[in-house]
């Protein structure tokens, strides 16, 4: 892969994928953009203490990151699972400045990316992470989720994983009233989770986006 590091206009880095030209975060801030996708309008928007999590995407690892760091503060239990067939390396990992943004020590962040793929490991008191080097497509879970972070590329890169089918999926692996949320909030994609049975909704997006969407299995 063809990865270059930039900087974000919040401070924080994030990889632009230079084989499809798509950075792997807004370009107006990926720890504001993880922040308020994935945190406030995923992981606290769930109001459970023992939490499931499926993230499609493990990328630069910043939303395990911000996660783990949040239910340590706020005391939940989260067994976080992350699927990603396309790693980072170390030298790549080493040279992203979160933990210095953060204004936190990279000891949890550097034993993420360290970890060996497919063994659960504990990262904190209450946060494990189980590393998955797999595509969407062939992924089976074999547990029930209530959290699902969408972080996979554009539709517009990767259409293959944006899909009715894959969104079943899903919608199947989920706990009722279990949460999907992604950057994404395009129409088509919308009248996908609809159409699956999901509650949909619009909410506000980031710096630098209009909208972020919301869906849950009721």
């Amino acid at each position: 892969m063809n990865l270059e590091i930039i900087i974000t206009e919040d401070g924080s880095s994030s990889i632009i994928n230079k084989d499809i030209n798509e950075c792997y975060h807004s370009t107006s801030g990926a720890i504001n953009e993880s922040e308020h996708i994935y945190i406030e309008n995923g992981l606290l928007a769930c109001e459970k203490k023992e939490i499931n999590t499926l993230e499609i995407g493990f990328g630069t690892g910043l939303n395990a990151l911000l996660t783990q760091i949040i239910c340590d503060k706020n005391k939940i239990n989260n067994n976080y699972h992350s699927i990603e067939n396309l790693q980072i390396s170390t030298t790549k990992y080493l040279a992203l400045n979160y933990c210095k943004q953060l204004n936190i020590k990279n000891d949890n962040f550097i034993k993420m990316h360290s970890s060996s793929w497919g063994e659960k490991i504990t990262i904190s008191k209450y946060f494990s992470l189980l590393k998955i080097n797999i595509d969407l497509q062939t992924f089976h879970p074999t547990i029930k989720y209530d959290l699902i972070y969408f972080d996979a590329f554009s539709p517009k890169k990767q259409p293959e994983l944006w899909t009715y089918d894959i969104f079943k999926k899903l919608y199947n692996n989920l706990n009722k009233n279990g949460v999907l949320v992604t950057y994404c909030a395009k129409g088509a994609f919308k009248r996908i989770l609809k159409k699956v049975g999901f509650e949909v909704f619009s909410l506000k997006g980031p710096i630098g986006k209009r909208e972020i969407t919301q869906a849950i299995k009721r």
